[in-house]
């Protein structure tokens, strides 16, 4: 994983970090901590510098969150539904618990866009209910590019203070990931086992 990345990034440089970043927020290959912890080496090996890595980083994670975002504005609240209608017991989610985070998301939704930046997996999903809600397209953006860039700027920091010893994080990174997906995994079933709804 360590090499493919490191040569993705030789190879398009802030490019390769904009694109690894967008499709780590679309179809999630590759944490965005391996990617901005190794960009970050690239800056103490003297390949990039920490600023342009940052805001090309950044902007790939935006541009990610939005396919999201447009993905829940065109589903819509109400087309939204008969999905829940239908596999709501997969979801371990009934319309009523739609209609709460709905109602939660149009009070709230900035900040907590802004905060679940700096949380696994829900950093990505939170943009489909931002974009179900109708949150407004430059809120979302706004909030999503701040959060991400304090994120980012962190990790690339992180990667920065590393250096040269990638082999030390791809050793970690790889057992961490791996445990991390099986408690998901885990949780996910097991509160599918466990779920009632409140109606018939």
């Amino acid at each position: 994983m360590t090499e493919f990345i490191l040569n993705a990034i030789a190879w398009g440089g802030y490019l390769g970090i904009f694109l690894l970043m967008a499709l780590e927020n679309i179809i999630p290959p590759i944490p965005s901590e391996v990617i901005m912890g190794l960009g970050g080496m690239a800056v103490a090996r003297g390949d990039m510098t920490i600023v342009p890595l940052v805001l090309w980083g950044t902007a790939g994670t935006t541009a990610g969150n939005y396919v999201w975002y447009h993905v829940g504005r065109h589903i819509g609240y109400q087309r939204f539904r008969p999905f829940i209608d239908r596999h709501g017991r997969w979801l371990t989610m009934e319309w009523e618990d739609v209609e709460k985070l709905h109602r939660f998301f149009v009070k709230r939704g900035g900040w907590v866009v802004f905060v679940f930046r700096f949380m696994p997996t829900f950093r990505t999903l939170v943009s489909l209910p931002a974009g179900i809600t109708c949150m407004p397209l430059w809120r979302f953006l706004i909030w999503t590019f701040a959060g991400s860039l304090i994120w980012n700027a962190i990790l690339a920091a992180a990667g920065l203070y590393l250096g040269s010893r990638y082999a030390e994080l791809d050793k970690y990174v790889g057992p961490l990931a791996i445990a991390l997906t099986v408690v998901m995994i885990g949780g996910y079933l097991w509160r599918v086992a466990t779920w009632k709804p409140r109606r018939r």
